[in-house]
């Protein structure tokens, strides 16, 4: 069976190329992210005192590009708050993400509100939440979300941090958005990862979204319901699986939420 063609749209959505030309962002030989040139240029345009002490023009192996001096997180730190004074920052969190090489090996962090900008490969983790009769789980994001508001999403999502594993950002966001303790849950097996490749309007669309989503399952007990913890969530509702389905063709569903949510139908051919 072949997939649907609004899934078939969806996951082209999912996997595009920059609008503009990128050029490389190194930290040491490691490649760790990407940054469109003239946005380069209107960070130059700040006359930052000594910003070549922190991101300076470099070639390697033939390709232009921008290499990170210094210690790397304090230095992508200095260029964040250079973003963030001149508006060109998204919605500053004060959390670090993890910045990491091809092999994955951790050489840096960065503030969340700037990973877009530079094109840094992120981590995301995803609860989908089941009833013992086959319903699912959903939650309705917050309308003051910045990112998604009203939309809906699986019944748990979230980034990983600098500071957290897949297993602890699971754990965390499970409680923070759900209420719930992964110990009390059962059946809770991975479901798999997704990666997104596309352009992002983050820094006055400058931004680039290359993020692998961790997605894992579970079923809840009769009886227990999830409950939000940190205000992020306007509300839940448990969905057969043909009207999940029917939602997901609507829109009504984060992109990345009905990209889980349809392999987790089986839609996903």
């Amino acid at each position: 069976m072949s997939s649907p063609a609004w899934l078939a749209c969806l996951r082209t959505h999912a996997d595009q190329p920059p609008l503009r030309p990128r050029a490389p962002l190194w930290v040491g030989a490691a490649q760790v992210g990407s940054v469109e040139p003239e946005f380069i240029r209107k960070i130059e345009l700040q006359r930052i005192p000594y910003l070549h002490k922190v991101l300076l023009k470099a070639e390697q192996n033939g390709m232009a590009g921008w290499q990170v001096q210094g210690d790397p997180t304090n230095s992508l730190a200095h260029v964040a708050q250079i973003l963030r004074e001149a508006g060109l920052a998204h919605v500053w969190r004060d959390e670090q993400l993890a910045v990491a090489d091809a092999t994955g090996q951790i050489v840096a962090t960065v503030e969340r509100a700037v990973a877009r900008a530079f094109g840094i490969t992120t981590h995301a983790v995803h609860l989908v939440g089941a009833a013992p009769d086959g319903r699912v789980w959903v939650q309705q994001r917050a309308f003051n979300k910045p990112n998604d508001p009203g939309l809906w999403d699986t019944l748990v999502g979230g980034m990983v941090s600098a500071a957290d594993s897949l297993d602890a950002a699971l754990e965390r966001e499970t409680w923070e958005e759900a209420g719930l303790r992964l110990s009390t849950v059962q059946a809770l097996r991975s479901g798999g990862r997704l990666t997104t490749r596309r352009p992002s309007t983050d820094s006055g669309g400058a931004g680039y979204v290359v993020e692998h989503i961790h997605w894992t399952t579970c079923t809840l007990p009769e009886g227990m319901k999830p409950a939000n913890q940190d205000g992020e969530v306007q509300g839940f509702a448990l969905l057969a699986p043909a009207l999940l389905a029917q939602q997901l063709e609507q829109g009504m569903f984060t992109d990345d939420a009905a990209l889980i949510l349809a392999n987790y139908l089986g839609l996903a051919s």
